[in-house]
């Protein structure tokens, strides 16, 4: 699919954890709060993404990126209902 593992806060998607770096989605609030952005697709073919490398043990500062991003982020979209295997009956 994508990578190793997906990021939620607060049911929206905003990062990734491939090969034992993290992505963040870029946004705005990201960006300014990271200042000095390193940006890096996750896996081959993806957009680029926040590589945050420097700052993993300081725990506060990655907690407001996440805060800040997901802020920014969309609500997720409803999942559709998912239809019923069983076949219907004629008659």
């Amino acid at each position: 699919m994508f990578g190793e593992f997906g990021l939620y806060s607060d049911g929206k998607f905003f990062g990734m954890i491939c090969d034992d770096r993290l992505f963040v989605k870029p946004t705005e609030a990201g960006r300014a709060h990271i200042r000095d952005v390193v940006e890096a697709p996750a896996y081959p073919g993806a957009k680029p993404t926040f590589l945050i490398e420097d700052r993993l043990e300081d725990a506060e500062w990655l907690s407001e990126l996440v805060r800040v991003t997901a802020r920014e982020l969309p609500e997720p979209k409803p999942k559709k209902p998912k239809k019923s295997k069983k076949p219907e009956k004629k008659g």
